[in-house]
């Protein structure tokens, strides 16, 4: 499956059916009146996060969502039915954006949270609701209001509590793979990871999920290399591990560099809690160890960690400490209500609440 975390999507809602002109017209009624049934109500287009899913794929071979439009209404008093709605299922961590690309519409932070992108069309009218005492034989209806329609763009930022940054081949992929059950491809080049992976750490019966995305070179908010374009999947993480190879020759130099893309991509990536890990020790012998990790601790302002993914070393003290960041981040976190996103007039909860909702007819 390819890793797809943006697309391009045109929605429209469904048309209201139009109101009908009927009069009852019976043997032996001689005023039968009118009796015509209003349109019915165009169909909604809905987004819903949903689990089991962690790309945007699916739309990359459909790009059109239209709801169904409102039958029109009958003689007989007969209401058209209402159009069939379309819910755009996406994974949980997608942000909509409006066709700028700058306004964002909604956020799904959860599994269940809906919302509605764009209303159907009221059903007109028939014209029996238009008779009075002094107006006994309306003989017109109301058309059916014409459904939304506009072009809107999915954003994926992956939901994780921790989040692997470095340079290319400082490691990232291979402390994925030993630490969880993900299975990033490693080898021994640059880029060999083109797009973010996930998978699940366990420390002392504690579970958590890391992040890895692809590693970050000098000019990377410029554009080269694969550039910070995978950075916004550790936008929601609560603390960002970063890997420092040990076979670089200058290990401060290489700290520096990623230190930097992050401040120029900003959106408070900077202001996250960091720990700082000298990674693939396995090829330093103890005197080269000694030095390098006393370069970066100069770099960084903090003692690092010395970890090794092939022996093991160090590996698990790094665990816990990630694990006690998101604990701590966890608990200052008071608990809320499921929230409630609100598009015009109506209201959806997580739980799929209606409130204050909209009158069906114009």
């Amino acid at each position: 499956m390819k890793f797809l975390d943006e697309a391009k999507v045109y929605i429209r809602s469904g048309d209201g059916g139009a109101g009908s002109v009927s009069f009852r017209r019976e043997k032996f009624i001689e005023f039968g009146g009118p009796d015509g049934g209003d349109g019915g109500r165009g169909g909604d287009v809905w987004v819903e996060a949903v689990n089991g899913l962690n790309t945007l794929i699916d739309f990359r071979y459909q790009q059109h969502f239209k709801a169904t439009i409102g039958t029109h209404g009958m003689g007989r008093n007969r209401t058209g039915a209402n159009g069939s709605d379309v819910t755009l299922k996406v994974p949980v961590g997608t942000q909509i954006f409006e066709e700028d690309r700058e306004t964002m519409i909604c956020d799904l932070t959860e599994e269940g949270q809906r919302f509605c992108l764009a209303h159907g069309g009221n059903g007109g009218f028939g014209n029996a609701h238009f008779k009075t005492s002094v107006n006994q034989a309306p003989d017109w209806a109301n058309p059916g209001l014409p459904g939304e329609e506009k072009t809107i763009w999915l954003r994926l930022k992956l939901i994780a509590d921790a989040g692997l940054v470095g340079l290319p081949n400082a490691g990232k992929s291979t402390f994925l793979a030993s630490v969880t059950r993900a299975r990033p491809k490693i080898a021994n080049y640059p880029f060999t990871t083109l797009h973010p992976n996930l998978g699940v750490a366990t420390v002392d019966e504690r579970e958590f999920i890391l992040a890895d995305i692809p590693g970050l070179i000098e000019g990377a908010h410029e554009g080269v290399g694969i550039g910070d374009r995978f950075l916004g999947h550790v936008e929601r993480t609560r603390v960002l591990l970063h890997l420092v190879s040990a076979q670089e020759e200058q290990v401060g130099k290489a700290y520096k560099t990623v230190k930097h893309e992050l401040e120029a991509y900003g959106n408070e990536l900077t202001d996250k809690p960091e720990i700082v890990a000298l990674s693939q020790i396995d090829v330093l012998d103890e005197t080269e160890l000694k030095k390098k990790t006393k370069e970066l601790a100069r770099a960084c302002g903090k003692t690092p960690f010395q970890i090794s993914a092939v022996t093991g070393r160090g590996m698990t003290e790094v665990l816990r400490a990630l694990r006690d960041i998101i604990v701590e981040n966890n608990a200052e976190e008071k608990p809320a209500k499921a929230p409630k996103l609100r598009h015009r007039d109506m209201i959806v909860s997580e739980e799929g609440e209606d409130e204050d909702g909209a009158d069906d007819q114009p």
